[in-house]
């Protein structure tokens, strides 16, 4: 036993070892990387504008400093870039900006942020040139801003108009024997509709399609003012896919110039005036944007705005920069309320919605934060459903037109496997105390349950729509007649009173400084996550999640269909959630 319990020691004791030296590397490297100067940006230089690894308005920052050392040090999120654009836009040793990006994972109110910061940007007198080997119709409108364009002689651009896919899946649980029981209010709520019907009904055909055509109008809109197009020769584009070779692409305007990228770095070469033969000076977006965030001060005054931002989905728990959670947002909310300094707020809403009891809480620690200082919201690409809930009672809202929003309705879904269980031979038997006492997913849902379970979700629409006619001064019968579940733009927002302007982040801040009556202020970003030791190995190398080694051998598409059916089983408790499987390409 002496023998074993020594062997084991040993084994533990090597194991500790290694374990302490791997994380004495890793901190080591860290401490001592923290305290470079940083990249030097040089005079003549031009910024590459990669967007490739951007995704999130907001990368985080967490309470426990041991969490920054662990974290990714290139780590930055869209606001950092529009910011390190408006400090480029004074820069003596930036000349231009370089757009080389063949794969951006933006949604379209952010790249329409991101192109009116580059449209100031060119107020400056200062160069914008693209190019790409591809692009993609979301890449192309936010490339469409540039002065120059090139597209690679054997490349394509992708200008068609767009387009959205829903999958069904009542015939796949007819033949399966798995059931989602759908219980909903609002007949525009279409999140379960695959689930009910093997096509897609009149009034999500209704929605989906003026959805679309609005987004669309808002695209063009923005590529005619910067490519001297009428929008109705770029639907004529469009339509007739009369861009789908480079020449077609130049032809139509769409495009500059059709060459291959040494021939565009000649061109940036000539405009900086540097010899053929000699390379130019560039910089990452990413470092200048650390660069400029570390040495740039925007503004000097003790007054603060609190910019707290709430993207992904809306969950319990803590949450992260791609989960909304109770525990940072309320958290984040109690802080900046509190802080003297911090004389408003800015939500700046990116979500599809969720967990409808979250939203909620979070919806009263803002309605408790308004009675002390005013809140604004401003919406990304998403404020739907959930993310509406949250938005509704601010003093004020701000989307871009291409904004979805709206979806306010609500749903429960109960998986049954009572037909799958009698196929394959399982049966069940219940014992219980009284006679609602346990739902089963082994029997066929009963009536009364039904019943039970749509009065739930009854009260919880009943409680969303008060929400928002108390935030939007409207009456609960004016909010019933937009709401049922429908989804909006940002543009058709306005008109309907659900959002007050068009504008973005940018415009918030300057509509919360008006309510706060300051001039001058700085802002201070939220939430600050906190984390502990096991978040830590989660992001190291081996950790490798479950589900990225699925999306590895499943691929892209099949990992898609998992997802829905994944999602669907995850959504515990009544739901305030946009259609999540709209995708528009």
């Amino acid at each position: 036993m002496r023998f074993l319990g020594n062997v084991m020691a040993t084994i533990i004791g090597i194991f500790v070892f290694f374990m302490l030296f791997f994380f004495g590397i890793i901190l080591i490297g860290a401490i001592f990387g923290g305290e470079s100067e940083g990249v030097e940006v040089k005079n003549n230089s031009v910024i590459e504008l990669n967007l490739e690894n951007i995704s999130n308005d907001y990368a985080g920052k967490y309470k426990d400093p041991w969490m920054d050392v662990f974290s990714e040090k290139k780590s930055v999120g869209l606001t950092d870039i529009i910011n390190a654009i408006a400090v480029a836009k004074t820069d003596n040793d930036i000349k231009g900006i370089s757009i080389l990006n063949e794969d951006s994972s933006l949604g379209l109110a952010q790249s329409k942020e991101l192109r009116e910061a580059l449209i100031d940007f060119k107020k400056s007198g200062k160069f914008i040139m693209a190019y790409a080997n591809n692009y993609s119709q979301r890449d192309y409108y936010l490339n469409s801003v540039a002065n120059t364009i090139y597209l690679n002689p054997a490349g394509d651009l992708d200008f068609k108009g767009l387009s959205t896919e829903i999958m069904f899946f009542k015939d796949l649980q007819e033949k399966s024997g798995i059931k989602m029981e759908v219980i909903r209010h609002g007949k525009y709520k279409s999140a379960v509709e695959p689930f009910l019907e093997n096509k897609m009904s009149d009034a999500n055909r209704e929605q989906t399609t003026a959805l679309l055509n609005s987004v669309w109008n808002s695209v063009i809109t923005d590529i005619s003012e910067s490519r001297h197009i009428s929008t109705a020769r770029l639907n004529e584009i469009a339509t007739g896919l009369l861009a789908r070779t480079p020449e077609m692409a130049k032809a139509n305007k769409l495009i500059d110039i059709v060459a291959y990228e040494d021939v565009y770095h000649d061109a940036i070469k000539k405009a900086l005036k540097v010899k053929k033969n000699e390379d130019y000076n560039k910089v990452s977006i990413t470092d200048y944007a650390q660069k400029t965030a570390t040495t740039s001060i925007l503004s000097e005054s003790d007054n603060q705005i609190a910019v707290i931002y709430a993207q992904g989905e809306i969950q319990s728990g803590e949450g992260d920069v791609n989960v909304i959670g109770e525990g940072s947002m309320r958290r984040s909310l109690q802080e900046a309320r509190k802080n003297k300094d911090i004389k408003a707020i800015v939500l700046r809403v990116d979500s599809p919605g969720g967990s409808a009891l979250t939203s909620d809480l979070i919806w009263r620690e803002i309605e408790l934060t308004k009675k002390v200082k005013p809140v604004v919201v401003s919406m990304g690409n998403y404020a739907a459903s959930g993310g509406y809930y949250i938005a509704c009672n601010a003093n004020k809202i701000f989307a871009e037109k291409n904004t979805i929003t709206g979806s306010i309705g609500v749903f429960g879904v109960l998986p049954n496997f009572s037909q799958l269980s009698t196929k394959i031979g399982i049966h069940t038997e219940q014992v219980t105390t009284n006679e609602n006492s346990n739902y089963s997913p082994f029997v066929p849902l009963n009536e009364k349950f039904k019943g039970v379970t749509l009065e739930g979700v009854e009260r919880v629409y009943k409680t969303f729509v008060t929400h928002v006619a108390e935030g939007r001064k409207m009456t609960f019968a004016q909010v019933d007649s937009i709401a049922q579940g429908r989804v909006w733009t940002g543009s058709e927002a306005l008109k309907i009173g659900l959002v007050d302007k068009i504008g973005n982040l940018n415009d918030a801040l300057k509509e919360a400084a008006s309510l706060a009556k300051i001039k001058d202020y700085s802002t201070q970003n939220f939430p600050e996550y906190e984390k502990d030791f096991s978040d830590i190995l989660a992001k190291l190398p081996f950790a490798k999640s479950k589900e990225a080694l699925i999306k590895e051998e499943l691929g892209e598409e099949n990992y898609f269909v998992l997802q829905q059916i994944k999602k669907v089983q995850l959504q515990k408790g009544i739901q305030a959630r946009m259609p999540f499987e709209i995708n528009i390409q």
